[in-house]
C-alpha cells in the first residue's frame, strides 16, 4: 500500500491543504492555572506545523463555567485570547492551517475549579460513573435549564468569535468524548422530557443550536464539528448509536453542507486507554456527508490503517500520540522515517518534557 493519496490535496474550508494528515486535538495541560495560553504552547504547536497541513488546538474552554480542568486553557478572556495569538501566528509563519477546538465540559467538570464553587450542569441529573483521571470524583449535575441552554448556545457563538479575533482559521465543536454537547445526544445521559430530550431529533436539538449559533457568528466554512459515536468516554452509552448519529449527519448535510469537516472518532473505551482496535465503525456516517470528513482513532499504532482509510475514503486522518512523539510526522511518514515512540507518563505534565523536546529528522 502506497502513501501517495494520504499526500494528495483537499479543499477544507477557505484552505488548500497540501496533505491530509491532522493534528488531533490534544488536551496536553500546558496553560496557566488562568487558563491563558503559554510560549510553551506556542512552541508545541509551531513545531508540529507543515506547510498546508491541519492543526487542530486543543480542547478550549468556552466560558468559565464550561471548564473544570486545571491548566486547560480558554478564549473568553482578552488575556487568553492574547495568549493564542502567538500561537496562531506562529503556525501561519510556516504556512499553516489552524483550527481550535471549543468545549464545554458539562457534567465531566468540577465545581472545585469554578471560582464561585457553582454546580457542573448538564441534560439532566445523571452523575459519570468511574474514575475521574482530572480531578476530584465527578460530581451530580444539575440539568440545565431552557434560559441556561440559550445562555451556553452564546457562550459557543462567543468562543467562536473570540478564536477568530486570536487569529485561529476556524473552530472544531467538541460534541464528543462524553463532554456537554454529548451528554445532550446520548440516550443514556439525556433524560429531560422537554425539547432537548427524548426522540433522537429532540436530543439532537442541543449540537444543531450550537452549530446554527456558530455558523451564523463566522460562517460555514470557518466552522466543524467532532463526534464520537458507540464510545463511552465518560460513560456514555447511547441506545442505537448509528441511528442517532446518523441522523445527526443527514441533518448537517442537509442544514450546514458548507461546513469545513466534519470529525468522527472511532469507537473506543476509556479516554485515557489506547488507540482504537476497531478497524472501521465509522462506515454508516461517510455516506451522509458530502464535504471533508476526519477519521480519528488507532494511527498511532496502526500506520497503514491511516494509508488504507486514505485511498479507500479520500478522508483525512487525525494523528494524536504519533503527532505527540513525532513533531515532523508528516514529513516522517512521506519519507517512510521510523517514528519515535511517546510517553505516556508526560502526557498530562506541565513543563517541557515530552512536550517540546521529542526530535526531529534534522535534530
Amino acid at each position: 500500500m502506497t502513501i501517495k493519496a494520504i499526500f494528495t490535496p483537499i479543499q477544507v474550508g477557505k484552505h488548500q491543504l497540501q496533505h491530509r494528515i491532522v493534528l488531533a486535538p490534544l488536551t496536553r495541560m500546558r496553560a496557566t492555572l488562568e487558563a491563558v495560553p503559554t510560549d510553551l504552547q506556542k512552541e508545541y504547536y509551531e513545531q508540529r506545523a507543515s506547510s498546508g497541513g491541519l492543526l487542530i488546538a486543543e480542547a478550549t474552554f468556552i466560558s468559565r463555567y464550561g471548564g473544570g480542568i486545571p491548566n486547560v486553557p480558554g478564549i473568553y478572556t482578552a488575556e487568553q485570547i492574547e495568549g493564542w495569538k502567538k500561537v496562531t501566528s506562529a503556525v501561519h509563519a510556516k504556512n499553516g492551517v489552524i483550527f481550535l477546538q471549543i468545549v464545554h465540559l458539562g457534567r465531566a467538570g468540577s465545581k472545585h475549579f469554578h471560582v464561585d464553587g457553582e454546580q457542573v450542569g448538564s441534560a439532566s441529573e445523571v452523575v459519570i460513573s468511574g474514575v475521574n483521571y482530572m480531578g476530584p470524583p465527578f460530581e451530580t449535575p444539575k440539568a440545565f435549564t431552557v434560559k441556561e441552554i440559550a445562555s451556553t448556545i452564546q457562550d459557543f457563538r462567543q468562543a467562536a468569535l473570540n478564536a477568530i479575533e486570536a487569529g485561529f482559521d476556524g473552530v472544531e465543536i467538541h460534541g464528543a468524548n462524553g463532554f456537554l454537547i454529548d451528554q445532550f445526544i446520548d440516550s443514556s445521559v439525556n433524560k429531560r422530557t422537554d425539547n432537548y430530550g427524548g426522540s433522537i431529533p429532540k436530543r439532537a436539538r442541543f449540537a444543531l443550536d450550537v452549530l446554527q449559533a456558530v455558523v451564523e457568528a463566522i460562517g460555514p466554512d470557518r466552522v466543524a464539528i467532532r463526534f464520537s459515536p458507540g464510545a463511552n468516554f465518560h460513560g456514555m452509552g447511547d441506545a442505537s448509536p448509528i441511528e442517532t448519529w446518523s441522523y445527526l449527519t443527514s441533518q448537517i448535510e442537509t442544514l450546514f453542507p458548507k461546513l469545513a469537516y466534519l470529525h468522527f472518532v472511532e469507537a473506543r473505551g476509556d479516554i485515557m486507554g489506547e488507540d482504537s482496535n476497531v478497524h472501521d465503525s465509522l462506515q454508516a456516517y461517510r455516506p451522509l456527508w458530502k464535504g471533508p470528513f476526519i477519521t480519528s482513532g488507532g494511527f498511532s499504532r496502526s500506520v497503514e490503517h491511516a494509508y488504507q482509510i486514505a485511498e479507500q475514503t479520500g478522508n483525512l486522518v487525525s494523528f494524536g500520540r504519533a503527532f505527540i512523539a513525532n513533531p515532523d510526522l508528516p514529513q516522517r511518514l512521506l519519507n517512510d522515517i521510523p517514528l519515535t515512540p511517546y510517553d505516556r507518563s508526560t502526557f498530562y505534565t506541565h513543563d517541557a518534557e515530552g512536550y517540546t523536546d521529542y526530535p526531529t529528522i534534522t535534530k
